[in-house]
């Protein structure tokens, strides 16, 4: 049986776990988290709720640190007299390098990468994951099936950590916010937001779903949308005209640049 542990049981921790949970993997599941509704959530899917952030670094073989970037340290600092040569420490911590948590835990730290996405909560993520030179074939596969349990999971080199971010970290919010701008146009003329709402999101899933099953190019499948003097070519202008790709660039430019700030 292979021990899992997890400090954070917020909404991404809850989601890997739930993953894992679901799979068919033989494992068992420990959590701390210092908000007792988090563990008392996670315990309800059979976690085993820890004491302290040390408990379950002593306790188990693979150690998710689910937090957030700026409360890192205090992690770390609870859980650095833990840690063993065993150890493989799975960070999802946005901008973190292998070799930060290495210079604050024990030289022979073994670390995975990760940035996963909020779709896991459905378990429908996509994740990105990276490892150090230390982390051993197995154990990279061992952690690489934590996450395909929770969607699709790809493997990137480590330094494209910051840059794949803006990919698919942090662009469902930028989803988001072009869907909310359709579905606030719909209502604008008097069409029905729970309809609209309905619409666009199938159409997004079924976008999403011709990008990766078509077998097409992305510039194909805009050009079988786009007929000729039609209104998706009217559209499409005035997408061009406000240069949207120059803006989805500046986007991700933003996003990676704030990943290499929280890494200093």
């Amino acid at each position: 049986m292979i021990k899992v542990g997890f400090i954070g049981a917020g909404n991404m921790g809850h989601a890997i776990m739930k993953g894992i949970a679901g799979s068919e993997m033989n494992v068992k599941l420990y959590a701390f988290d210092l908000f007792e509704e988090a563990l008392a959530r996670a315990a309800e899917m059979g976690v085993v709720a820890c004491k302290s952030a040390a408990e379950v670094a002593e306790e188990c073989e693979y150690l998710f640190l689910a937090v957030k970037p700026q409360q890192l340290d205090e992690a770390l600092e609870m859980i650095k007299d833990s840690i063993t040569e065993r150890t493989v420490i799975v960070s999802i911590c946005a901008g973190i390098t292998d070799d930060y948590i290495v210079s604050k835990t024990i030289d022979s730290a073994k670390v995975v990468l990760a940035m996963p996405n909020t779709p896991l909560l459905l378990g429908e993520g996509a994740t990105a994951i990276a490892r150090s030179e230390r982390v051993p074939d197995e154990d990279f596969e061992t952690v690489r099936s934590f996450f395909a349990a929770c969607g699709e999971c790809a493997v990137i080199p480590k330094d494209k950590m910051k840059e794949i971010i803006a990919v698919n970290g942090s662009s469902p919010a930028f989803i988001y916010l072009y869907a909310k701008a359709f579905i606030d146009y719909a209502v604008s003329v008097g069409i029905d937001e729970t309809a609209a709402k309905s619409l666009f999101a199938k159409s997004l899933i079924g976008s999403a779903k011709m990008i990766t099953d078509s077998g097409m190019s992305i510039d194909r499948l805009i050009e079988m949308v786009s007929s000729k003097g039609g209104t998706t070519i009217a559209g499409l202008e005035k997408l061009r005209e406000g240069d949207i790709e120059k803006t989805v660039r500046s986007c991700c430019e933003a996003c990676t640049n704030r990943a290499y700030e929280l890494s200093k």
